[in-house]
Formats: structure tokens, C-alpha cells, sequence
């Protein structure tokens, strides 16, 4: 019997807009389906390619995930709102069969030199190194199979299941789409939609708290191929919750993301 492996990225190109996508991506709470983290990157590498025509940088991403999103063929549509010449808006979706499974709204700004003072840093400790980190499983995976889990190094250097904060870096494998690098936004969203996989609170065995969107918002540029996750979730007795997630790079504080969560006691 021939094995056919999975080749080493979480998408590969299908022609124009067109994408298949493979079990690297794959989630924690259905076989079938992906991790939010890599379709998200894919939505915003349309939207920076949409802003990459001019000195902008995207500084605000909304996914908003209408349904779980399969592992196989995807598109991917991209349009402009408005582009202004300060401030661009645009909008990308991710559809599978001609069902629309993902959405994205994206917010470039236009980048310029600014002289001011200097602005006191936030009251905060920065997160110790990846290097002084112990390897992180996330809490809602099970097994070692071919999936999101495998597919990105994670390093945690505070906190751990059950705790506010829990702190973690997290750098991806393989490219998002093969053959390409990955840019540094795109870094990012495979990183960020993990918040609620990092500040495990409540016992996934019983619960799920799956989020139905995922905002980040930029502050710079990151740079490196590592990104922290420094998260907390608030599940509410209402089944709503949220986590919080401060992001940061080698360099320091980027940006910040955050999730609504539909949280549900299993059956």
C-alpha cells in the first residue's frame, strides 16, 4: 500500500485564488476541520497584498468565522471598501463550494516619519525568552497526529493550564502556503487565534469554548519568526467568554488580540 504524506505547509496553491487545504491545519475539536489560525493567515495575506500597492501597513484584522472551515479546496475573493489616502479598508472572504465560511475586514494605515517625545512604556513585564521555556501541549489537543499542534514550535514561560495569565511562544513549521515565506503579519494570525488554547481555564474534556471571531490590532511591524502569546480567558456562566492575548515579539509589545467565545458543557 502506497502512503501518500502531506506536503510540509498548511495551504497549497490551486491556481488563481484557489487553495487546497491540507491536515497540517487541521483543529482540536473536529478531524475534519482546521485550526482558525491558518485560515485567518491566509485572509490576511489577501488583504496585505490588496495594501501592499503603497506605503501602508495593516494594522487592524477581523475575522469573523461563520462555520467551521473543511480541510480541502478553499477560494479566497478580495475587495477594496475604500481607499483613502490615509486609510484603506478592505475586505477578503474565504469560501468553500460557494459557501462563504470566513470573512475578514481589514484596516491599513499609511506609514510616515513622525517626530515626538518619547512615551513611557506600558506597566508591564516582558515575557522571558523562548529559549527558557518548557515545550507547551496545548490543553484541547489530543494525540500527536498530523495537525495545527504539530505543525508550530510552542515554548510556554509562564502560567499553564488552568492559570490567568498563561504565557507562550509559538513559531510556525512549515510555510503557510507552499513555497512561499511567510510574512510577518501572517506569522501572527497563526499564532493569535491560539489565545484560547494557551489560557486553558476550563477542562476540555467537559467544556468547549470555541471562538467565533478573531480581532488583532497592531501597533508596529513584528519581526522574527517567533510570537507570544500572553493570554486570558473570562468564561462567563452565560456560555459567553472572551480571551485577551497581548502579543509580543523579541523586540517587544506589537499588538493585541482578542476572541469571543461560545462556551458549551460537552454532552
Amino acid at each position: 500500500m502506497q502512503v501518500v504524506e502531506t506536503p510540509d505547509a498548511f495551504f497549497l496553491p490551486d491556481g488563481a485564488e484557489r487553495y487546497v487545504a491540507t491536515e497540517h491545519g487541521r483543529g482540536p475539536w473536529s478531524s475534519g476541520h482546521l485550526h482558525a489560525g491558518p485560515p485567518s493567515a491566509l485572509l490576511a495575506r489577501a488583504i496585505e497584498r490588496a495594501a501592499d500597492d503603497s506605503p501602508m501597513i495593516v494594522t487592524r484584522l477581523t475575522v469573523e468565522l461563520f462555520a467551521p472551515v473543511p480541510i480541502g479546496p478553499l477560494e479566497v475573493a478580495t475587495s477594496t471598501l475604500r481607499a483613502g489616502r490615509s486609510v484603506r479598508r478592505l475586505e477578503a472572504t474565504l469560501a468553500a463550494g460557494g459557501r462563504v465560511l470566513a470573512r475578514a475586514s481589514g484596516l491599513a494605515i499609511r506609514i510616515q516619519a513622525v517626530e515626538f517625545p518619547p512615551v513611557k512604556a506600558e506597566p508591564r513585564d516582558p515575557p522571558p525568552p523562548p529559549e527558557s521555556g518548557a515545550a507547551f501541549a496545548f490543553p484541547v489537543f489530543h494525540g500527536n497526529a498530523v495537525g495545527y499542534q504539530a505543525a508550530v514550535d510552542a515554548l510556554v514561560v509562564r502560567g499553564g493550564f488552568g492559570q490567568n495569565p498563561t504565557t507562550v511562544w509559538i513559531r510556525a513549521r512549515i510555510p503557510l502556503v507552499l513555497g512561499e515565506a511567510p510574512s510577518p503579519l501572517e506569522r501572527v494570525m497563526i499564532a493569535a487565534d491560539s489565545g484560547n488554547g494557551v489560557a486553558v481555564v476550563l477542562d476540555p474534556k467537559r467544556y468547549t469554548f470555541i471562538n467565533a471571531d478573531l480581532t488583532v490590532a497592531l501597533h508596529r511591524r513584528p519581526a522574527g519568526e517567533w510570537v507570544c502569546l500572553d493570554s486570558i480567558t473570562l468564561p462567563e456562566p452565560t456560555g459567553v467568554g472572551v480571551t485577551q492575548s497581548r502579543l509580543w515579539d523579541l523586540d517587544g509589545p506589537f499588538g493585541w488580540a482578542l476572541q469571543s467565545l461560545v462556551v458549551e458543557a460537552r454532552s
